[in-house]
């Protein structure tokens, strides 16, 4: 990497103008992304290998997988709040550091069971519940540590790049995956004890940090009510509380791909499992550029354009299920995958650059309630759909309520404003313009 000028005037180095990559100037949010993305790697492949070991134990049975599913995003209902709380008390890069290790010795279990042949399928569900807890809390202590490492000036794109590191590791942990269980003749034992060992990354570059240049935030005593503080908080702010109302109709309704992707392959196409891989990566190529487009931005989103990229991202999900031919539909997920990344970065600046320093761990955890915990009520709802009405009736009805959520959040925005929307065809986009009334026009309402 290059090297950059020094800031004069902030004694670290210079944001690097718009560049894409500007964040990783800063050394600790550079070792940070880096290790991140080994990491992230190692966890898609502990997902697939996962998924794989539960269809072996189990038959076979989709039961089994909705409980895994179950497992690793229900506790994020009950503990995200209390790792918020944790973020906003302690020591966030310390914090981090157990959280990881803990998960590394989960995934050395689940490992060393399979290994020895004495893994039983309730090892699973254990560990699986296990791993859920932990990120529970582990992920609004991340999501509130990013901000220390880079400042509010370079938070969007760090959030963006994480995104980025994210879906670049979406893209390349399940074929790894795939090949070293192939290679091993079905045993998923190594998928896991890669992924214990990329913990050892993260866990080093927490450890590297130069804790002087962390921009940390004057830790909160302990004290009784520190949830209901940050739930009064975020309650009191109607800016958050459209973006929790969004994150929650989104992620509940909206981000159901992995069932409704396999379920257009097979139902729709009747195609197999090769079709389901293909279509899955062209989701994640949509989500990799969505997530590298987000990259740019370098303010607090507007709360139109969290707006308008929802509605963007609903009518995108509603053309998928209406799409009746196998290429159509898998050139069409490119620009879904991008408009879900490009709303979920977009929000996920917005909540964080509109938080108090000393409440953003709570918040952020409500935030990550909102977006995750709608997983284990949504899915289900929309197999349901599926499986009742037809596999497309699951997008066009969940695209449905996003669009509608959507104009809703907008009409509440609009409120004694003038409202303008343009429509863009080269290139393509959807401006929502939102001023304030004036003069006769407020007169007039």
């Amino acid at each position: 990497m290059t090297s950059t000028a020094a800031d004069p005037t902030s004694g670290r180095p210079a944001a690097g103008g718009r560049s894409p990559f500007r964040s990783l100037h800063v050394h600790n949010f550079r070792l940070y992304a880096s290790a991140n993305l080994v990491s992230l790697t190692g966890t898609w492949m502990q997902r697939i290998g996962q998924d794989w070991l539960v269809l072996q134990l189990s038959g076979d049975s989709g039961v089994a997988l909705g409980l895994i599913t179950a497992l690793q995003f229900g506790p994020s209902l009950l503990l995200s709040m209390y790792g918020g709380v944790l973020a906003d008390r302690y020591d966030k890069r310390r914090v981090l550091v157990v959280t990881q290790v803990l998960m590394g010795l989960l995934a050395v279990g689940l490992g060393l069971l399979v290994a020895t042949g004495t893994v039983a399928l309730w090892h699973v569900f254990v560990l699986a519940a296990g791993l859920g807890s932990v990120s529970a809390i582990d992920a609004p202590v991340r999501q509130a540590f990013v901000s220390e490492m880079v400042g509010g000036d370079l938070l969007a794109n760090a959030v963006g790049l994480n995104s980025t590191i994210f879906n670049g590791a979406r893209l390349v942990g399940p074929a790894l995956a795939g090949l070293l269980i192939g290679a091993s003749g079905g045993d998923t034992a190594p998928a896991f004890l890669v992924n214990a060992a990329s913990f050892a990354f993260t866990i080093g570059a927490l450890l590297l940090m130069r804790p002087e240049e962390l921009r940390r935030s004057e830790p909160v005593a302990r004290a009784r009510g520190q949830l209901r503080a940050g739930l009064a908080y975020t309650w009191a702010r109607p800016d958050l509380r459209l973006a929790m109302v969004l994150a929650f109709v989104i992620g509940t309704f909206g981000f159901n791909f992995q069932v409704t992707i396999a379920l257009m392959a097979r139902e729709v196409f009747d195609l197999g499992a090769e079709a389901f891989g293909l279509l899955s990566t062209t989701f994640a190529v949509g989500s990799l550029t969505g997530a590298f487009l987000s990259t740019r931005r370098s303010a607090r989103p507007r709360q139109r354009f969290l707006v308008t990229s929802a509605v963007v991202f609903g009518l995108l999900t509603v053309a998928c299920g209406l799409t009746t031919g196998f290429l159509p539909f898998a050139v069409l997920l490119v620009p879904t995958g991008a408009a879900a990344l490009v709303f979920s970065v977009a929000n996920n600046s917005f909540v964080q650059l509109g938080a108090d320093p000393q409440m953003r761990g709570r918040v952020m955890a409500l935030y990550f309630m909102c977006f995750m915990g709608g997983t284990p009520l949504g899915a289900p709802v929309i197999g349901w759909v599926s499986e009742h009405l037809g596999a497309p009736w699951g997008l066009i009805l969940g695209g449905a309520v996003v669009v509608v959520a959507g104009a809703l959040a907008g009409l509440w925005l609009a409120r004694g404003r003038r409202v303008r929307l343009e429509a863009h065809v080269v290139p393509p986009r959807l401006l929502l313009h939102v001023g304030e009334v004036r003069g006769e026009q407020a007169a007039g309402r």
